[in-house]
């Protein structure tokens, strides 16, 4: 079996990382798997969205596989950032990949560790089975995320939860995440694909123009100062508007206003 499945379905694009035997651990095959398979996902105009997720119910993904890792990254010497720079982790969805427009949905389970983590925070909405554990465990064995972990857990946790769960290296059960911001939504784990499906409808019923610039628009103002936020918000909403769909759906819904509304309000965003 391919240690990643790549499943194509409509409009939704699903990456299975399948090493099950090693709790989805990300060795230098898997890597380039990933690679060919984010690049594809990303450049093909019919997919609109993506679910990674791992096999099995023990793990999502146990984060780099140690056993082919570790000797080339001791090895490598002062220069081994540097030369990582284009490509980050799990396929480079982490950095290099990672300014794709479009929406991707982790769905967690069961262990989530070390790079797993890093895949997780890479990705737009975190779904976690209700038997999911974060491990931060890679502190206890001399090192700290390198892959976007660090920038994404503070923009997503903030600062005094980052120094928590990076400098103590515990793990973190699905609560104390959804608490901290790390999951989205916790289901019980036979409803986890089927939830993240259906975020995924929810999601592909709004105009693709609209939802790509507003996940655009969240990951520019991220970090920058409040006169920046503002005039980068005002740039890209606004840009959308000459989408013809715009107009279609306004008088959809002055027509008939939203299904899920139970007032039926007209004529308001």
């Amino acid at each position: 079996m391919p240690k990643v499945l790549y499943d194509k379905q409509g409009e939704i694009a699903t990456i299975t990382l399948n090493r099950p035997e090693v709790h989805n651990a990300i060795d230098r095959e898997t890597d380039e798997l990933l690679f060919e398979a984010w690049s594809d996902f990303r450049a093909d105009p019919e997919l609109r969205i993506a679910i990674v997720t791992g096999a099995g119910d023990k793990a999502f993904c146990a984060g780099a596989d140690l056993s082919s890792h570790i000797d080339p990254w001791i090895e490598a010497g002062p220069e081994l950032g540097r030369s990582l720079l284009g490509r980050g982790f799990a396929g480079g969805i982490t950095r290099g990949l990672h300014r794709t427009g479009k929406p991707i949905i982790a769905a967690l389970n069961g262990w989530v560790i070390g790079g797993g983590i890093e895949l997780a925070l890479a990705c737009d909405i975190r779904i976690a089975a209700d038997n999911v554990t974060f491990g931060f465990f890679h502190v206890r064995r001399g090192m700290h995320f390198a892959d976007g972990g660090i920038v994404r857990l503070v923009n997503t946790c903030g600062v005094g939860l980052a120094m928590e769960f990076e400098l103590m290296g515990e793990p973190v059960d699905v609560q104390r995440a959804k608490e901290a911001h790390l999951v989205n939504r916790v289901v019980a784990p036979d409803q986890l694909m089927t939830t993240a499906h259906e975020v995924a409808g929810k999601i592909l019923r709004n105009p693709r123009r609209g939802v790509e610039s507003a996940k655009e628009t969240i990951l520019e103002v991220v970090g920058r100062p409040l006169e920046d936020q503002l005039r980068l918000e005002c740039l890209y909403g606004y840009s959308v508007m000459g989408d013809p769909e715009i107009g279609e759906r306004r008088d959809a819904f002055l027509a008939h206003g939203d299904a899920d509304d139970p007032a039926r309000t007209r004529g308001r965003s």
